[in-house]
């Protein structure tokens, strides 16, 4: 039951009661594991272009960003670094103070490496009057974790990754952020020289990141010769969930207020559809790499591009052929091959569908958001994968999966996902307009029916939270769906401090 101030919270946080009472349901009855076909593979699903095909496509997104599009680059970047430093809290918390896992050996053995050395050297001075080395002589290696992750510090144990420095260059370090602006002029600026980019940040964070980009923005459009819009949102309130205990009733705060928690990353298709965009690249924030390395990226990010914009062109040409009434059977059986080799949607109903019936089918298919997503080889990363899956309404589509979504209790799903070829790095370019130029609600095209649900804990007590779904799984479920294969090159995550010290970050 609601109270009077259990309504006035979702009134000030914009939920509804109808949505409390439906996240509630999915508390008891919990999500259904996603129905399998195969894991998407170049057999099935998988697209992977010949050096020809590449030149084609790349010749497609030069010639769309010289016909006055609006591009823009999207970045999640709210997510907090701490995970980062997981091994390095240990340490701290260790009885030892000498280094003695092969993490931390490696991270004093090659502390100098890090593009954050020179701050945390300055940081070391200022509190202890002596250098990172000194420290190490004297045995205190703890007192520079400290200065490394503390607030007194450089404080990154308490900051998103956008804001960390990644990677040396001879005129100073960069952060992701930095990266990222980078990369938008190398493939994501239009004719008129504008690179838009959108960062999604925590609202305790905002202020640094903009910070940051007053800083640095204007060295790297006089760099490039480009004229940067960058723009930040917040997660809006609106889209937290409701906590419950292991009843399934409400987990309230000991001021008695209901505990929301915030809805996880598919909570960012509400941010997205608020942008002004015809094609929209999605990327993670930690998946940068030094300018020197950078080539890989960059073409990969166009060649994907170029599919996406050559199949919306095609979609957009059929879809105006059925508004003009002007078609033969033969175009309407050519849009369906269409529909189901190109844009890998396939319903083993289409053959029993009247002619009505197939025009409204495949008007409906055709006309819906549509994204083309790099896919790298699977060489064992966590995280999810490309998958053909059964959809609601009975068709067969491309879709990215967790490993949540699928029941690892039935063997064969099981081998599905431990075997498959390949593995999603967020490497996504989305169309986000209709035939008719107008933005499509990207809100009407999730499936509520891939949330998830995860244990947590509040004050010493359990509770359950709920995720929505995925903004690259659920959240773009009925979207028409590609895969491409793209070079493991282009794939770089820093999942530890320690993975900048591998090559591609060095």
């Amino acid at each position: 039951m609601m109270t009077p101030q259990d309504k006035a919270q979702l009134a000030a946080k914009g939920i509804s009661e109808q949505q409390i009472a439906t996240q509630l349901a999915d508390f008891v009855k919990g999500f259904p594991f996603l129905s399998l076909k195969a894991a998407a593979s170049i057999e099935k699903g998988i697209l992977k272009p010949t050096e020809e095909e590449e030149n084609v496509f790349l010749s497609g997104w030069d010639a769309y960003c010289n016909a006055g599009n609006t591009i823009l680059k999207f970045v999640p970047a709210s997510g907090a670094a701490s995970r980062m430093f997981k091994n390095l809290f240990e340490f701290l918390d260790a009885p030892y103070n000498a280094p003695e896992s092969k993490f931390e050996q490696a991270f004093f053995d090659n502390i100098n490496k890090f593009a954050f050395y020179k701050d945390l050297n300055s940081a070391c001075l200022r509190h202890f009057n002596q250098d990172i080395p000194t420290l190490m002589a004297d045995g205190e290696y703890k007192k520079i974790v400290g200065m490394l992750l503390d607030a007194d510090g450089l404080g990154y144990g308490l900051l998103p990754k956008g804001l960390l420095l990644f990677h040396n260059y001879p005129n100073g370090a960069r952060t992701p952020l930095e990266e990222h602006l980078v990369e938008g002029a190398l493939y994501a600026c239009g004719d008129d020289g504008k690179v838009n980019v959108h960062f999604t940040v925590s609202p305790e964070h905002r202020t640094m990141f903009e910070s940051l980009v007053e800083d640095n923005a204007s060295v790297y459009a006089k760099e490039f010769g480009v004229e940067y819009n960058i723009s930040f949102s917040e997660q809006k309130p609106s889209t937290d969930t409701i906590a419950v205990d292991m009843d399934n009733e409400p987990f309230r705060e000991k001021n008695g207020e209901i505990l929301f928690r915030p809805g996880g990353h598919g909570a960012l298709i509400e941010n997205l559809n608020d942008l002004e965009g015809d094609v929209i690249f999605i990327k993670n924030i930690d998946n940068v790499v030094p300018d020197r390395l950078k080539n890989d990226t960059v073409r990969y990010k166009k060649l994907i591009a170029g599919v996406l914009v050559g199949l919306q062109k095609q979609a957009f040409e059929y879809l105006e052929l059925l508004d003009s009434g002007k078609y033969s059977q033969e175009q309407v059986m050519e849009m369906l091959q269409f529909l189901q080799k190109k844009l890998f949607c396939k319903n083993p109903e289409t053959k029993n569908l009247e002619d009505a019936e197939l025009i409204i089918y495949l008007k409906e298919k055709l006309n819906r958001p549509m994204r083309v997503c790099g896919m790298v080889k699977n060489v064992g990363e966590p995280g999810g994968g490309p998958f053909l899956a059964y959809n609601a309404d009975g068709t067969i589509s491309l879709q990215i999966l967790e490993s949540s979504q699928i029941d690892m209790n039935d063997p064969d799903k099981k081998a599905m996902f431990e075997n498959g070829t390949h593995f999603n790095p967020v490497d996504l370019v989305c169309a986000v307009r209709n035939y008719k130029g107008e933005k499509f609600d990207l809100t009407k095209y999730t499936d509520p029916a891939t949330g998830f649900i995860s244990l947590k804990s509040k004050s010493g007590k359990e509770l359950k939270a709920l995720e929505l779904p995925g903004l690259w799984n659920g959240a773009m479920s009925d979207w028409n769906t590609v895969f491409v294969e793209v070079p493991l090159s282009t794939f770089n995550p820093v999942k530890t401090v320690n993975d900048l010290l591998r090559d591609q970050h060095q």
